[in-house]
């Protein structure tokens, strides 16, 4: 497996778990205030993505270092360029859907939550492709 594979590996199970416990805050936020929690709840979502991003990519790099400061190659680069425009995709109907929930119910906090959602989907997304693709000749 390749320091690229092995790299969407853990950034996706980051944003998996990451995610699941904004998803958990926000739930959570919302029915001790008994409406859409606020904003501010992403600030401790971000921090932890933040954080557990630095520590799995170091362990990772220093696991294997000559792979980590090796430059992608032709294939590679053609992995990103795809998975990041699949990903965009995912990004643009999720975000679509969140505004027509807005435009239903008209709670801009909800809107907010949702479209931070669409960013954690679109970045496991990202990964999944990466990993599909480098898996197969692209």
């Amino acid at each position: 497996m390749s320091f690229r594979e092995k790299s969407a590996w853990v950034m996706a199970a980051v944003m998996v778990v990451t995610g699941a416990f904004y998803a958990i805050m926000v739930r959570t936020a919302s029915q001790a205030l008994g409406t859409t929690a606020p904003a501010a709840v992403a600030i401790g979502f971000v921090m932890l993505v933040v954080i557990g991003s630095i520590i799995v990519q170091v362990v990772l790099a220093l696991s294997s270092p000559r792979e980590a400061s090796a430059p992608a190659d032709e294939r590679e680069r053609l992995v990103t360029q795809r998975a990041g425009h699949w990903s965009g995709l995912v990004l643009a109907a999720c975000t679509v859907t969140a505004l027509g929930h807005f435009l239903v119910r008209g709670d801009g906090n909800m809107l907010f939550h949702l479209v931070m959602g669409s960013l954690i989907v679109s970045h496991i997304a990202e990964n999944a492709f990466r990993i599909s693709l480098l898996r197969r000749s692209v």
